[in-house]
C-alpha cells in the first residue's frame, strides 16, 4: 500500500528540494526628529521629538540672548523666561540665520530643512516674546522719566479746585450779600490759582501723554504703566490724549480749559446776578 510523505520543502525541477531565500531584512527608519503639521487656516507647526529639540537648540546656541533663562516645553509652543528688562537695552530682534550653515534655507533634504524651518521658527518666538516684555519696560522707563512730581501738583490742583468751588458756592449764601466785593474778590483768586495749578499739571500731563502715544501697541494699559512706574495714585489723574493739549477742545480736554470754562461760567453766573440785582458796576 503506497504511503503519501509530505515534504517540508517543495522539489524543484531536478526533484531536489527547493529552498525559498530568506526574505531581506528591510531596516525600520527612524523617525524624523522634527514633522511638519498643520495648525490651520493655512498655517504650519511642528510636531518635535525631545531628540529633535535637543538638535534645534545646539544648533541655536550661538544665537540665544545671554538674557534668556529658562525654556518651558509645551505641546504646541515653548515659552521662556528672560531677566528683567529695564527698557534701556536693545529692542530684542531675533538675528540673521542665512549664514549660518546649520541652519540656512536651501537644503536638498526634507528632514533637514523641515528641522531648519522649525529652529527658525522658535528663534523667532523667542525673540517676539522677549520683544513684548521689553516694550512693556521701555514704557514704564519712559514714564518715570516724565512723570517727575505730577503726583504733588495733582493734590495741589485737587486744593485749588475745592477752594474755587467754596468760593463760588459763599457767593449764594445770605453772608455774602454783607461783603460781596470782598466775596467776589477771594472769588477771583481762588480762580487764578486753581488756573495755575491746572496748568502746572498739564505740563506733566502731557508729557505722559505723549509716552503713551509713543508705546500705544505696548501690552500694559495707560494705569498699569503708571502702576508699574510707581504711580498707583495715577488713575485718578486726568490725562487726555496728547492732540488735546494742542487742540484744547472737544471731549477729554486737559485741566487748564475745564478749569477756563468753569470760571467762564461762574463770571457769567455773577454778572446776571449783577444784573438783576443792580449792583453791576464799571
Amino acid at each position: 500500500m503506497a504511503h503519501t510523505v509530505p515534504l517540508r520543502a517543495p522539489l524543484d525541477d531536478n526533484g531536489l528540494p527547493h529552498h525559498e531565500p530568506a526574505p531581506a531584512v528591510v531596516p525600520v527608519p527612524a523617525p524624523a526628529l522634527v514633522t511638519e503639521t498643520e495648525t490651520g487656516l493655512g498655517g504650519r507647526g511642528y510636531q518635535i521629538t525631545p531628540e529633535g529639540m535637543t538638535e534645534i537648540f545646539a544648533r541655536l546656541q550661538r544665537h540665544l540672548p545671554p538674557y534668556l533663562t529658562v525654556v518651558h516645553p509645551h505641546p504646541r509652543h515653548l515659552r521662556f523666561e528672560f531677566a528683567p528688562f529695564t527698557g534701556r537695552e536693545p529692542e530684542p530682534s531675533a538675528p540673521a540665520t542665512h549664514a549660518d550653515p546649520k541652519l540656512a534655507h536651501g537644503s536638498d533634504d526634507e528632514a533637514e530643512r523641515t528641522l531648519r524651518e522649525a529652529a527658525r521658527r522658535i528663534l523667532d518666538d523667542l525673540y517676539g516674546q522677549a520683544r513684548e516684555l521689553w516694550k512693556d519696560a521701555a514704557y514704564v522707563a519712559d514714564l518715570k522719566r516724565v512723570v517727575g512730581d505730577a503726583g504733588t501738583r495733582w493734590q495741589t490742583y485737587e486744593r485749588e479746585l475745592k477752594a474755587l468751588e467754596s468760593a463760588a458756592d459763599y457767593l449764594r449764601t445770605p453772608q455774602a450779600s454783607t461783603e460781596w466785593m470782598s466775596a467776589l474778590s477771594r472769588l477771583v483768586d481762588a480762580q487764578e490759582r486753581a488756573l495755575a495749578a491746572a496748568s502746572a499739571f498739564d505740563d506733566r500731563a502731557w508729557a505722559i501723554a505723549r509716552v503713551h502715544d509713543t508705546h500705544l501697541y505696548a501690552d500694559l494699559g495707560h494705569d498699569a504703566a503708571l502702576e508699574r512706574a510707581g504711580y498707583p495714585d495715577a488713575r485718578h489723574w486726568h490725562i487726555a490724549s496728547a492732540d488735546a493739549y494742542a487742540s484744547s477742545w472737544g471731549p477729554g480736554v486737559p485741566l487748564t480749559e475745564q478749569v477756563r470754562r468753569l470760571i467762564k461760567d461762574q463770571d457769567t453766573h455773577v454778572a446776571k446776578v449783577g444784573r438783576l440785582s443792580g449792583t453791576t458796576t464799571g
